[in-house]
């Protein structure tokens, strides 16, 4: 059974791995509910700026001094001005990948500033490519900010995947503790409880 990082990690890897030698750009973000208040939309933006200015690609002297003099002022750039930087970088290269995992995991309010400042930045770079993670219940605003055009691919685990995945995790426990501190009629209620807590699929 794979979680959704996992998913986004194969995806990277596979991007990577396809376009590799090419003017092709992979960007990533995972998403993270502990550190919530510091994924604003324009951090979030300006870290991919970064992966691009700070990885091997060459870029234009003039867009690489804007950001370094930006990085080491104490005048944060704003959104629509990190926006703009981002579009004049990303436009002389063929194909950027944008991907973002676990999208649901940001504070709403920054969840739609990013949605809002995705949509601006495919509408102005159309060398643009969108892969984003969530759980079901962003869906609506994937939809008001994103989906013209767009893929969805629902991932849901089985009730077998789960019980699977459970019992291996288990057993990978008693490789590491002394096995009469989990006895099978233990094992099989947390499996029961986990499942139920599935509810049906």
């Amino acid at each position: 059974m794979l979680i959704s990082g996992e998913i986004s990690s194969l995806v990277i890897d596979s991007l990577g791995e396809q376009t590799c030698g090419e003017n092709t750009v992979v960007l990533f973000l995972y998403c993270d509910h502990q550190v919530q208040k510091d994924q604003s939309a324009v951090n979030m933006i300006g870290s991919l700026l970064s992966q691009i200015v700070l990885g091997p690609m060459e870029i234009p002297s003039e867009i690489r001094h804007v950001f370094e003099l930006k990085q080491g002022s104490r005048q944060a750039l704003r959104l629509p001005d990190m926006l703009k930087l981002f579009v004049k970088t990303v436009w002389p290269i063929e194909l950027v990948y944008i991907c973002f995992d676990a999208v649901d995991e940001l504070l709403p309010e920054n969840r739609s500033d990013l949605l809002r400042a995705l949509r601006q930045i495919i509408r102005d770079a159309p060398n643009i490519r969108l892969f984003l993670t969530g759980r079901p219940h962003i869906r609506g605003e994937l939809d008001r900010y994103l989906t013209k055009g767009a893929y969805t691919i629902q991932i849901a685990a089985d009730r077998g995947d789960i019980a699977r995945y459970v019992s291996r995790k288990m057993e990978d426990d008693e490789d590491c503790e002394d096995p009469d501190m989990m006895p099978d009629d233990l094992k099989q209620d947390i499996l029961n409880t986990m499942l139920e807590e599935c509810g049906d699929m």
